[in-house]
């Protein structure tokens, strides 16, 4: 039993929280109350703390301080969703109150998990129970407690443990939406398996993976001639399957147009690793099996010549931080604007209507509060508006406001559609003040309705909902699943027409083709002949359509 823990120790619990959380991470996804193919808080969480896992397996820090202090400012960096900004907040607190320990007794860092908690519960505007905050504040209450009369580590981890399943099990019961769905609070769960993971360390039953192997000498890339590359792209993507469209007909595509081919096959996703010279024509391949959950391109030819040139330049003096964030640029006018989204025709629709800078990401993919730093300082203006576009990723962007010279004004927009209504009053003689209240007027005006389709079965409030389903989602609410596209059109456009729109404005993904699309498009008008239909292609990912109703 341990009276305190050092430097090394709290490297080592993290290590294994961040590999539980990694094991973890679909069970984690699929806690999502819809059974979206876009639940992503086990992969926020795991990139969040993941952003400080390299840095730690690197570096062994002497005393508490230095280690919570650099995992602090690596997951700050790195917050990606919600769940994910709260975990950073949680660890911001933390490393403040174990400044100046060489060593943490239970009490020290039991009253320090306390300060992680006031942390969040202070920066997040409007707390909402049933979620990680109430078990990572109840873990924290039990820690305490126990630390007054306990001298072991262990013990005070374990009382923290126990209190924090317990409070996971009422968020059932907190959350009026997570108890229609009958499950927990994932971003708690997740935080539960962390405490579990770090108890484990301590007790002798989890062990590091500290990732890697022995240490190899480097390949010698100049004997290897740039025209040896016979396909230029490392592609690598996971599949989440939505129908049962057997994986050799893509084995065998891939065959015509790579090498270098491994592809795994499992009941729920189709994993590959492909060498070829059309990424794109293998994504979208790729697709008609169902949305991507990861998908990682890389250029083989630019890396050889980096890596050959690398190894006949002197090496410098010191290497560069890759998480590096660029100097605020100068100001060359009054306003600017940074918009998130995912696909190239909305990318593209943003630009047209003025955005400086585009952050790639959306559901499935949010991005890190880096991510967004970096666009908000190549920003040539004073001001920058930040479209954050989806729900998960306000509060990520909302971390950039103290970490910049650059004013900094998140618009709060929950979705794509509500982003670019907003976008479409940007005029450059108004003031900050008057574009900051009609971007948020204009918030109002938007209702969206989103279709994906049903990662698995599930029932919610009533519904019965099959995978591979049409599923159809407006404001956030479940309208219900179909099976075919007809059934999706004739269930939505009553709760569309309720809202007695003027417009609706359809943006189809990119595993939409363009004829079916029109005919998706016609059909909806046709049951909503009040308003005036639109269709643009928007190449979002995971989402068939994404509809605007004004």
């Amino acid at each position: 039993m341990r009276e305190y823990i050092d430097g090394a120790a709290l490297r080592d619990m993290l290590l294994c929280a961040y590999d539980a959380l990694e094991e973890n991470e679909q069970a984690i996804n699929e806690l999502n109350v819809f059974p979206v193919p876009d639940g992503d808080t086990g992969a926020n969480m795991r990139l969040t703390l993941g952003s400080a896992a390299a840095d730690l397996r690197q570096n062994t820090a002497a005393s508490v301080t230095d280690t919570a202090t650099r995992v602090a400012s690596a997951l700050l960096r790195g917050a990606r969703g919600n769940s994910g900004v709260i975990l950073s907040l949680l660890f911001r607190g933390l490393s403040k109150g174990l400044k100046k320990l060489e060593t943490a007794t239970p009490e020290e860092f039991a009253l320090a998990m306390t300060a992680g908690v006031e942390a969040a519960y202070k920066a997040v505007m409007k707390p909402a129970e049933g979620t990680i905050l109430t078990v990572s504040r109840l873990a924290a209450d039990g820690a305490v407690e126990t630390a007054k009369s306990s001298p072991w580590f262990e013990e005070m981890l374990a009382s923290a443990l126990e209190s924090a399943k317990a409070a996971l099990a009422e968020t059932v019961d907190q959350n009026p939406v997570l108890k229609k769905a009958g499950v927990v609070d994932a971003g708690g769960y997740g935080y539960v398996l962390m405490l579990e993971a770090m108890l484990g360390y301590l007790e002798g039953r989890v062990t590091v993976n500290q990732g890697g192997g022995a240490a190899k000498t480097k390949a010698d890339f100049s004997a290897i001639s740039d025209e040896e590359i016979k396909y230029t792209y490392c592609t690598e993507f996971i599949v989440r399957k939505a129908n049962k469209k057997s994986a050799d007909l893509l084995r065998a595509y891939l065959g015509n147009v790579g090498d270098s081919i491994v592809l795994v096959d499992d009941d729920e996703i189709i994993k590959v690793h492909v060498h070829t010279n059309a990424p794109g024509k293998v994504l979208t391949q790729a697709l008609t099996y169902g949305a991507l959950i990861t998908v990682k391109v890389e250029n083989m030819r630019e890396q050889h010549t980096s890596l050959e040139e690398s190894q006949a330049a002197p090496a410098p003096a010191e290497e560069a931080d890759p998480h590096a964030i660029p100097d605020p640029v100068p100001a060359e006018k009054p306003v600017g604007t940074v918009c998130v989204c995912a696909g190239d025709g909305l990318e593209e629709l943003f630009r047209q209507l003025g955005a400086d800078g585009i952050v790639s990401g959306g559901q499935t993919m949010n991005p890190a509060t880096e991510d967004i730093l970096r666009a908000v300082n190549l920003t040539p203006a004073e001001t920058v508006f930040v479209f954050p576009n989806n729900k998960n990723i306000i509060m990520a962007a909302e971390q950039c406001i103290p970490m910049t010279t650059k004013k900094v004004i998140v618009i709060p927009s929950r979705t794509v559609c509500q982003g670019i209504s907003a976008m479409m009053r940007l005029s450059p003689d108004m003031s900050v003040q008057d574009l900051e209240a009609d971007f948020n007027d204009a918030l109002g005006t938007v209702h969206t309705a989103q279709i994906t389709y049903a990662a698995r079965d599930s029932q919610f409030d009533g519904n019965d909902i099959h995978a591979g389903e049409y599923l159809a989602l407006l404001d956030g609410a479940l309208v219900g699943s179909f099976a075919d596209a007809g059934a999706l059109v004739d269930g939505l456009a009553p709760s569309i027409a309720g809202l007695e729109p003027e417009f609706v404005t359809v943006y189809y993904g990119a595993d939409v083709a363009e004829a079916d699309a029109e005919k998706f498009s016609g059909a909806l008008g046709e049951k909503l002949p009040e308003a005036e239909t639109s269709l643009i292609r928007g190449g979002q990912p995971v989402y068939y359509y994404m509809i605007s109703v004004e």
